[in-house]
C-alpha cells in the first residue's frame, strides 16, 4: 500500500531506490503518461507559494524523498521516511536499468551540449544503452511544439527533463497529454553533474547531508537559494509544521 508522508502541504512517498524502480517498471509496462517528481526542499518552499506547482506535485504518479531536510524534517514530524531517492542518483540508477531491459532514454534540457555530454557519460558507464534524442531545448510555451515533435518522434520509455524546477515539472505536466512518454522526470542539475560541469559533492558530504554546504561553497552566488534549500525550510518546518499542513494539505 502506498504511504505518503505530508510535509508543509506536499505530499512525499515513503519509497526506497529499488521500489522507485519497480514503479518506472510498472509504468514503462503500462505505457501512457507518468510523472514523477522528486521533492526537495525547495520544491516545498516553492509550492508554499506556487498553487501551479502544488498541484503538480499533489498530481505526480511518484514524488520520491531527495534531500537530507526533507528526512530531517519527516522525522521531526513523527513520520519518518525510510530513504532518499534523489534525481541524479534515480537517473544514473534508471539508465543502468535501462541497459540491462532495453529502455530508451532521452534528454532534454540543460545548456547547449550539456545533454550530450550527459548521455556520453551514462553510455560509457553502461553499455548497450539506448539514447534516442537530446536537446537543450527551452521551457517555454512558445518553444514547445518543435520539442515534442522531437521526443514523440523518437518514442523514449523515459524522458529526463533538466529545466530546473518548477519549470520542468510544469512542463512535463503540459506536455504529458501531448507526449504520452511512460515515464517522464524533472532531474534539475542532474545533466550539469554527470557533464561535471558543476562538480558533485564528496560521498562524505552527501552521506552526512552536507550536499547544500557543498554547493555554498562552489557556487557561493546561489547562497539565496542554498539559504532557501536548508536552513529556512528547517525553520518553517518547526515553526508551522503541523498547523500549517492541516490547513493547506491537499
Amino acid at each position: 500500500m502506498r504511504r505518503r508522508v505530508v510535509i508543509l502541504g506536499v505530499a512525499i512517498d515513503d519509497v526506497l531506490m529499488d521500489e522507485a524502480i519497480a514503479a518506472v517498471a510498472r509504468f514503462i509496462a503500462e505505457g501512457g503518461p507518468h510523472q514523477i517528481v522528486t521533492v526537495n526542499p525547495e520544491f516545498v518552499m516553492e509550492a508554499r507559494r506556487n498553487r501551479a506547482f502544488r498541484r503538480v506535485l499533489a498530481a505526480a504518479d511518484l514524488a520520491t524523498p531527495d534531500g537530507f531536510g526533507i528526512i530531517l524534517a519527516a522525522r521531526w514530524r513523527g513520520t519518518p521516511l525510510r530513504g532518499r531517492v534523489t534525481g541524479i542518483d534515480l537517473t544514473e540508477r534508471i539508465a543502468a536499468e535501462a541497459a540491462r531491459r532495453g529502455w530508451s532514454l532521452f534528454l532534454l534540457g540543460a545548456a547547449p551540449g550539456v545533454a550530450e555530454r550527459a548521455a556520453a557519460a551514462l553510455q560509457r558507464a553502461n553499455p548497450g544503452l539506448r539514447i534516442t534524442g537530446c536537446y537543450a531545448g527551452s521551457p517555454r510555451p512558445a518553444d514547445e511544439p518543435p520539442i515534442r515533435e522531437r521526443i514523440i518522434a523518437a518514442r523514449p520509455d523515459v524522458l529526463l527533463v533538466a529545466y530546473g524546477h518548477p519549470a520542468q515539472d510544469l512542463w512535463i505536466a503540459r506536455n504529458q497529454p501531448l507526449l504520452r512518454v511512460p515515464v517522464a522526470i524533472g532531474v534539475g542539475g542532474t545533466f550539469d553533474e554527470l557533464a561535471g560541469v558543476v562538480p558533485r559533492a564528496p560521498a562524505l558530504m552527501q552521506r552526512l547531508g552536507l550536499k547544500w554546504l557543498y554547493r555554498l561553497i562552489v557556487q557561493p552566488w546561489r547562497w539565496r537559494r542554498i539559504m532557501t534549500a536548508a536552513p529556512l525550510f528547517l525553520w518553517t518546518v518547526l515553526r508551522e509544521g503541523r498547523a500549517f499542513d492541516a490547513l493547506h494539505a491537499e
